[in-house]
Protein backbone atom coordinates (compact mmCIF):
# COMPACT_ATOMS: atom_id res chain seq x y z
CA UNK A 1 0.00 0.00 0.00
CA UNK A 2 1.63 3.13 -1.21
CA UNK A 3 0.62 6.59 -0.13
CA UNK A 4 0.97 9.18 -2.88
CA UNK A 5 3.31 12.01 -2.03
CA UNK A 6 0.66 14.59 -2.94
CA UNK A 7 -1.55 13.40 -0.06
CA UNK A 8 1.40 13.60 2.36
CA UNK A 9 2.23 17.08 1.13
CA UNK A 10 -1.39 18.25 1.65
CA UNK A 11 -1.53 16.80 5.19
CA UNK A 12 1.79 18.44 6.08
CA UNK A 13 0.45 21.81 4.89
CA UNK A 14 -2.67 21.33 7.00
CA UNK A 15 -0.56 20.65 10.14
CA UNK A 16 1.54 23.73 9.63
CA UNK A 17 5.01 24.38 11.03
CA UNK A 18 3.99 23.84 14.64
CA UNK A 19 2.37 20.50 13.84
CA UNK A 20 5.41 19.29 11.85
CA UNK A 21 7.73 20.30 14.68
CA UNK A 22 5.51 18.39 17.13
CA UNK A 23 5.52 15.30 14.88
CA UNK A 24 9.31 15.52 14.58
CA UNK A 25 9.59 15.72 18.37
CA UNK A 26 7.36 12.65 18.75
CA UNK A 27 9.56 10.73 16.30
CA UNK A 28 12.73 11.87 18.14
CA UNK A 29 11.22 10.83 21.48
CA UNK A 30 10.39 7.39 20.10
CA UNK A 31 13.92 7.00 18.71
CA UNK A 32 15.46 8.11 22.02
CA UNK A 33 13.29 5.61 23.87
CA UNK A 34 14.19 2.79 21.51
CA UNK A 35 17.95 3.45 21.37
CA UNK A 36 18.67 5.25 24.65
CA UNK A 37 16.26 4.18 27.36
CA UNK A 38 15.46 0.59 26.35
CA UNK A 39 19.07 -0.73 26.54
CA UNK A 40 19.54 0.99 29.92
CA UNK A 41 16.30 -0.53 31.19
CA UNK A 42 17.46 -4.00 30.11
CA UNK A 43 20.79 -3.43 31.84
CA UNK A 44 18.98 -2.48 35.06
CA UNK A 45 16.92 -5.67 34.85
CA UNK A 46 20.13 -7.73 34.41
CA UNK A 47 21.68 -6.04 37.44
CA UNK A 48 18.57 -6.73 39.51
CA UNK A 49 18.80 -10.40 38.52
CA UNK A 50 22.47 -10.53 39.54
CA UNK A 51 21.58 -8.87 42.81
CA UNK A 52 18.96 -11.54 43.50
CA UNK A 53 21.50 -14.29 42.64
CA UNK A 54 24.03 -12.71 45.00
CA UNK A 55 21.42 -12.58 47.75
CA UNK A 56 20.64 -16.25 47.20
CA UNK A 57 24.33 -17.14 47.39
CA UNK A 58 24.72 -15.09 50.57
CA UNK A 59 21.82 -16.95 52.23
CA UNK A 60 23.35 -20.29 51.14
CA UNK A 61 26.75 -19.30 52.59
CA UNK A 62 25.15 -18.23 55.88
CA UNK A 63 23.16 -21.47 56.11
CA UNK A 64 26.27 -23.54 55.28
CA UNK A 65 24.97 -25.17 52.09
CA UNK A 66 27.52 -23.30 49.97
CA UNK A 67 31.20 -23.14 50.86
CA UNK A 68 33.32 -20.05 50.41
CA UNK A 69 35.84 -20.10 47.60
CA UNK A 70 39.43 -20.80 48.62
CA UNK A 71 41.54 -17.87 49.63
CA UNK A 72 44.30 -17.23 47.02
CA UNK A 73 46.98 -17.81 49.66
CA UNK A 74 45.65 -21.33 50.27
CA UNK A 75 45.59 -21.98 46.54
CA UNK A 76 49.19 -20.86 46.30
CA UNK A 77 50.18 -23.13 49.20
CA UNK A 78 48.40 -26.06 47.54
CA UNK A 79 50.23 -25.31 44.30
CA UNK A 80 53.57 -25.27 46.11
CA UNK A 81 52.75 -28.63 47.72
CA UNK A 82 52.08 -30.18 44.29
CA UNK A 83 55.53 -29.22 42.97
CA UNK A 84 58.34 -31.72 43.35
CA UNK A 85 60.70 -31.02 46.24
CA UNK A 86 64.16 -29.65 45.54
CA UNK A 87 65.89 -33.00 46.29
CA UNK A 88 63.74 -34.63 43.58
CA UNK A 89 65.40 -32.61 40.81
CA UNK A 90 67.67 -35.51 39.86
CA UNK A 91 64.65 -37.77 39.43
CA UNK A 92 63.06 -35.23 37.09
CA UNK A 93 66.27 -34.95 35.05
CA UNK A 94 66.50 -38.75 34.88
CA UNK A 95 62.91 -38.71 33.62
CA UNK A 96 63.89 -36.21 30.88
CA UNK A 97 66.71 -38.46 29.71
CA UNK A 98 64.51 -41.59 29.77
CA UNK A 99 61.88 -39.80 27.64
CA UNK A 100 64.61 -38.82 25.18
CA UNK A 101 65.80 -42.42 25.07
CA UNK A 102 62.24 -43.59 24.41
CA UNK A 103 62.03 -41.25 21.39
CA UNK A 104 65.59 -42.16 20.29
CA UNK A 105 66.73 -38.56 20.57
CA UNK A 106 70.33 -37.89 21.39
CA UNK A 107 70.81 -35.36 24.15
CA UNK A 108 74.29 -33.93 24.42
CA UNK A 109 75.58 -32.79 27.77
CA UNK A 110 73.34 -30.02 29.02
CA UNK A 111 73.85 -26.98 31.15
CA UNK A 112 72.09 -26.78 34.49
CA UNK A 113 71.72 -23.86 36.89
CA UNK A 114 69.90 -23.90 40.20
CA UNK A 115 68.52 -20.64 41.56
CA UNK A 116 65.65 -19.15 43.52
CA UNK A 117 62.88 -17.16 41.87
CA UNK A 118 62.73 -13.88 43.84
CA UNK A 119 59.01 -13.35 43.21
CA UNK A 120 57.70 -16.80 44.15
CA UNK A 121 60.53 -18.04 46.39
CA UNK A 122 60.51 -21.34 44.46
CA UNK A 123 63.66 -23.20 43.52
CA UNK A 124 64.23 -22.82 39.80
CA UNK A 125 66.34 -25.36 37.94
CA UNK A 126 67.21 -23.94 34.52
CA UNK A 127 68.14 -26.54 31.92
CA UNK A 128 69.68 -26.04 28.48
CA UNK A 129 69.73 -29.26 26.47
CA UNK A 130 71.25 -29.69 23.00
CA UNK A 131 69.05 -32.11 21.00
CA UNK A 132 69.41 -34.04 17.77
CA UNK A 133 66.66 -36.01 16.03
CA UNK A 134 63.86 -35.77 13.49
CA UNK A 135 61.09 -33.21 13.87
CA UNK A 136 58.42 -35.80 14.81
CA UNK A 137 60.75 -37.31 17.43
CA UNK A 138 61.54 -33.95 18.99
CA UNK A 139 57.90 -32.93 18.94
CA UNK A 140 56.80 -36.17 20.67
CA UNK A 141 59.63 -35.72 23.18
CA UNK A 142 58.55 -32.16 24.06
CA UNK A 143 54.89 -33.22 24.27
CA UNK A 144 55.82 -36.10 26.62
CA UNK A 145 57.97 -33.76 28.73
CA UNK A 146 55.17 -31.29 29.26
CA UNK A 147 52.64 -34.05 29.90
CA UNK A 148 54.70 -35.99 32.43
CA UNK A 149 56.51 -33.14 34.18
CA UNK A 150 53.88 -30.46 34.88
CA UNK A 151 56.38 -28.40 36.88
CA UNK A 152 58.55 -28.03 33.76
CA UNK A 153 58.23 -24.88 31.66
CA UNK A 154 59.50 -24.88 28.09
CA UNK A 155 60.98 -21.44 27.53
CA UNK A 156 62.75 -21.66 24.18
CA UNK A 157 63.08 -24.10 21.30
CA UNK A 158 65.77 -23.51 18.69
CA UNK A 159 65.91 -26.07 15.88
CA UNK A 160 68.02 -26.00 12.74
CA UNK A 161 68.52 -28.18 9.71
CA UNK A 162 71.97 -28.27 8.12
CA UNK A 163 70.61 -28.85 4.59
CA UNK A 164 67.10 -28.56 3.24
CA UNK A 165 66.95 -32.27 2.44
CA UNK A 166 68.12 -33.44 5.88
CA UNK A 167 65.55 -35.14 8.06
CA UNK A 168 67.63 -34.70 11.20
CA UNK A 169 67.47 -31.48 13.16
CA UNK A 170 69.92 -30.12 15.67
CA UNK A 171 69.05 -27.54 18.23
CA UNK A 172 68.57 -26.74 21.85
CA UNK A 173 65.74 -26.70 24.35
CA UNK A 174 65.76 -24.18 27.18
CA UNK A 175 63.44 -25.04 30.03
CA UNK A 176 62.90 -24.39 33.71
CA UNK A 177 61.92 -26.93 36.32
CA UNK A 178 60.19 -25.33 39.30
CA UNK A 179 60.69 -27.04 42.65
CA UNK A 180 59.34 -26.42 46.12
CA UNK A 181 62.00 -25.55 48.65
CA UNK A 182 60.61 -27.78 51.40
Amino acid sequence: MRIPSLILHERAQRLGMVGLAGAALVVLALLYGAFGVLPQWQQVRDLEGRNQDAGTQLRQIKSGTLKLPQVPQRELEDFHKQLPAQPQATEAIDRIYSLAKTERISLARGEYALGVDPKTQLARYQILLPVRGSYPQIRRFVHALLGQLPALVLEDVDLQRKKIGDSELTGRLRMTLYLSRS
